[in-house]
């Protein structure tokens, strides 16, 4: 894929301590050659010093930057919704603002893509690796239990449903017809993912978890939720509407 446009959709809410890191790091990431990026950052409504800061980057770079800002908070799936309305690339990938991903990494995220063997790239933090940070044993429960009742569901064999990597064909993502507007909107591109039947790829990935004093915004009724939107799309295929 020559001239690829690699959009990497950040939706962000009170984030004010590590967006401009974040978006340095995503801004220096190595990417394969060909491969061009636009950053789509959505803003959410956040009531700290967040939205003046996203303007500011946006001045910055405006040839690599657009954003856009919701008018009151919706959630994470709204944001990303968003943003993959506003996407102009070929790839489309998530970054969270929080740093618990690395954008290094973005080369071997969509690698199956560019060389034709999947549209669609999870990065998962639980595949084999070499090495691996030690993580909160609850968070890891609480994701490898909702990667398994997704599995169950759609049938598919995924280590890490929850992860926030997710590459996939640009055109592919437009097409679904997403609904969530918070964190279920990772079981629900799962899904309807699975009932395209489309091929989908593995890498590890590195993770850094944060804690819920470091900002951390996910909880117990997101892992319900999740359950709930895995049920929903076993029960009701709308993928292709």
């Amino acid at each position: 894929m020559p001239d690829t446009l690699l959009s990497i959709l950040m939706p962000v809410y009170n984030e004010e301590k590590l967006l401009r890191e974040c978006v340095r790091r995503v801004l220096a990431a190595p990417l394969p050659p060909g491969v061009r990026r636009e950053i789509v950052i959505v803003e959410d409504a956040s009531k700290d010093g967040t939205p003046d800061i996203v303007r500011a980057l946006q001045e910055e770079h405006a040839d690599t930057i657009r954003a856009f800002f919701q008018e009151k908070n919706q959630g994470k799936g709204a944001a990303i919704r968003r943003a993959i309305r506003e996407m102009k690339g070929d790839i489309a990938i998530v970054q969270d603002a929080d740093l618990e991903y690395n954008p290094d990494e973005y080369g071997v995220v969509i690698a199956p893509i560019l060389d034709g063997r999947a549209d669609a790239v999870f990065g998962s933090r639980f595949a084999h690796r070499p090495e691996r940070p030690v993580l909160n044993y609850h968070h890891t429960l609480g994701n490898l239990f909702l990667t398994h009742v997704s599995n169950f569901f759609t049938g598919l064999h995924l280590t890490d449903m929850e992860t926030c990597y997710k590459a996939i064909r640009a055109p592919l993502l437009r097409s679904l017809p997403l609904t969530a507007k918070r964190f279920a909107i990772e079981p629900e591109i799962t899904a309807r993912l699975a009932d395209r039947r489309v091929r989908i790829y593995e890498v590890p990935v590195s993770y850094r978890g944060r804690s819920y004093a470091e900002g951390k915004k996910i909880g117990w009724k997101d892992g319900i939720s999740a359950i709930w939107t895995i049920l929903k799309y076993w029960w009701f295929d709308d993928s292709h509407v």
